[in-house]
């Protein structure tokens, strides 16, 4: 498929890494807020669009995770946008819950101060769940 065509086409012409993974990035459906990024394999997403929830692909246990599955903090997926290569999903989502393995609400809950140094970081968001309670809970 030519370039032009990807870009301004109607046919879905996924680009996906080496690995067969594409970029997934979570946000609410309501405000925007940006919750969380994971990778979709192509069986990821397809059974994302059939069951609307969302469904990543774990590169470090190898194989597919429903977002809430052990936590019960489900994304509901509202809509999946493909951006102008097509090498990165957005999946419009209502969250149960919070997103972050954290128990905060979205995974973007520090702000760059500076490249380095002991006060690099600032926290800009507190944990919303003691996450010991909802994973103990589900073993």
């Amino acid at each position: 498929m030519t370039t032009v065509a990807r870009e301004n086409g109607t046919v879905l012409d996924l680009k996906f890494d080496a690995n067969g993974l594409i970029t997934a990035v979570a946000v609410d459906a309501d405000n925007g807020e940006v919750l969380m990024v994971a990778f979709m394999n192509r069986e990821a997403l397809e059974r994302t669009l059939q069951t609307r929830k969302a469904t990543y692909w774990s590169r470090s246990r190898s194989k597919f995770w429903v977002k809430g599955e052990e936590s019960g903090h489900v994304q509901e997926v509202q809509d999946i946008l493909i951006d102008c290569d097509q090498d990165c999903v957005l999946l419009k989502v209502r969250q149960k819950g919070v997103a972050c393995h954290t128990g905060r609400r979205s995974c973007f809950y520090r702000s760059v101060l500076a490249m380095s140094g002991p006060e690099s970081l600032k926290i800009i968001a507190e944990p919303l769940v003691d996450t010991k309670a909802v994973y103990a809970s589900k073993k």
